[in-house]
């Protein structure tokens, strides 16, 4: 690098191209390997389209860079931690151990990063052994409910919420409200909620009992969208 360039953009302590090239590297290849955890332990829990996996990747390769920029500066750690805190995750993880998986990414990147493949390495292995010992067992998903959405279009009042909660208890075995929001210009309103039907329940007669409730516009059932 010319001396000019590196006068501009060193800070004093900055590791060789070489190294930094080997650390990228090795985040890429650990991070395809945390995935390679993750689908093994958790392959039944994300769709096949679910951009996940390759989230982890990414954010291994982005905290091992991080870890590089930050250095041993205090002021440019905190000021890389607020502008990253803007990043947010748009889909909420359904499962605490997604989270687990995330974070297991950000440290593997991190120690990565810092110069220590041996911690990354040896967490990894610990973690494999973790993972594998409490993984997803095939009965454990056939035995949860199958979760669908139901948007309910109304002319809302307290009373008539009442009536509808009543009407689909009869189907359910759980109910969440989700959503809320007005529409045909404020005239009526479309609720949202995430239900599990009962194993003897009907889609089709859910839909024709609420529809036969006076004041209800409209109802449709669809399945959620599990991906991410």
């Amino acid at each position: 690098m010319p001396d000019w360039l590196r006068q501009t953009f060193g800070n004093g302590g900055q590791e060789s191209w070489e190294t930094l090239t080997i650390r990228l590297v090795t985040a890429l290849i650990l991070g395809s390997v945390v995935t390679g955890i993750h689908r093994a332990t958790r392959g039944r829990s994300t769709g096949p389209s679910s951009t996940f996996p390759a989230t982890l990747v990414l954010l291994c390769v982005l905290i091992a860079m991080v870890t590089q920029v930050i250095g041993d500066n205090v002021a440019r750690a905190f000021s890389l931690v607020g502008a990253l805190s803007i990043v947010r995750f748009r889909t909420v993880l359904r499962d605490t151990k997604d989270t687990a998986f995330v974070i297991f990414a950000v440290v593997v990147g991190m120690a990565v990063g810092a110069g220590q493949p041996l911690v990354a390495v040896l967490g990894m292995v610990a973690f494999t052994i973790a993972a594998a010992i409490y993984h997803d067992r095939p009965h454990d998903d056939l035995a949860a409910p199958l979760l669908n959405l139901l948007a309910v279009k109304l002319v809302w009042t307290p009373e008539l919420e009442t009536q509808l909660r009543r009407a689909m208890s009869k189907h359910t075995s759980d109910l969440q409200s989700l959503t809320a929001g007005t529409i045909r210009q404020g005239s009526a309103m479309e609720l949202t909620y995430r239900i599990a039907l009962l194993p003897t329940a009907s889609l089709p007669q859910l839909v024709s009992d609420l529809n036969r409730i006076e004041g209800v516009l409209a109802a449709e059932v669809r399945p959620e969208n599990r991906d991410g």
